[in-house]
């Protein structure tokens, strides 16, 4: 092999190292961004490949956080139109709405349905007589948080964003198509109560049945 020859596969192998040493650099960058991503989004910073979750909304689109008001108690309650058992509560709600809102309490109703639109929440309000505040969360923001599954669910959070609570309002359903007369446990009253007098229910966890939210 002649000196030409040389210098040129020398030139050759030079390159080529080069071009690999380039190809791992901007591969390791890459895994080192991912991973960055994965960082910031545990721990509640937006980077810039990561999405963030959409606030809850009002009837109006509005983003609106439930957790901003001054209430010494904020009860959020899930419901679905289409949920007879969700619909048979309805009385129940409104009562205990009426008991604990002048005690510095908070009611919300949400309607996790993705589909439901603005216009079939309000003719299902105006249908049973609701008075209360109404939420959207078509990302599922609050299912999330409160860790609901089905509709009716409620869940009750301190002044300070404490989940103190979450489950059925009460015992009246024991099984679908198994109803009692009338309930013998009354599970979200007693956790208001218990959270508006600053202590923690006795029960801070039921099983609710009814609809389950879909995904």
């Amino acid at each position: 092999m002649n000196t030409s020859d040389f210098r040129s596969r020398l030139r050759v192998f030079f390159f080529e190292m080069i071009l690999w040493f380039y190809l791992g650099l901007v591969a390791v960058n890459s895994a080192d961004g991912s991973r960055d991503g994965v960082l910031n989004q545990a721990s509640g910073k937006l980077a810039t490949n990561v999405s963030h979750s959409i606030d809850p909304i009002d009837l109006a689109g509005k983003s609106v956080d439930p957790f901003e008001t001054k209430a010494k108690t904020t009860v959020l309650i899930f419901l679905n139109p289409e949920c007879p058992i969700s619909n048979r509560y309805a009385p129940e709600i409104q009562r205990l709405a009426k008991t604990f809102e002048s005690k510095g309490a908070a009611f919300w109703l949400v309607y996790p349905d993705k589909d439901l639109l603005p216009a079939q929440i309000r003719k299902h309000t105006n249908e049973f007589g609701y008075a209360l505040q109404v939420l959207r969360d078509p990302q599922h923001v609050l299912v999330k948080r409160t860790h609901a599954r089905v509709t009716p669910e409620a869940a009750v959070f301190a002044a300070n964003g404490q989940l103190i609570y979450h489950g059925r309002i009460d015992d009246r359903y024991v099984d679908f198509g198994k109803e009692r007369v009338a309930p013998t446990q009354h599970d979200l009253e007693k956790a208001v109560e218990a959270c508006l007098a600053g202590k923690v229910p006795e029960s801070q966890s039921t099983q609710a049945i009814g609809c389950y939210i879909s995904e």
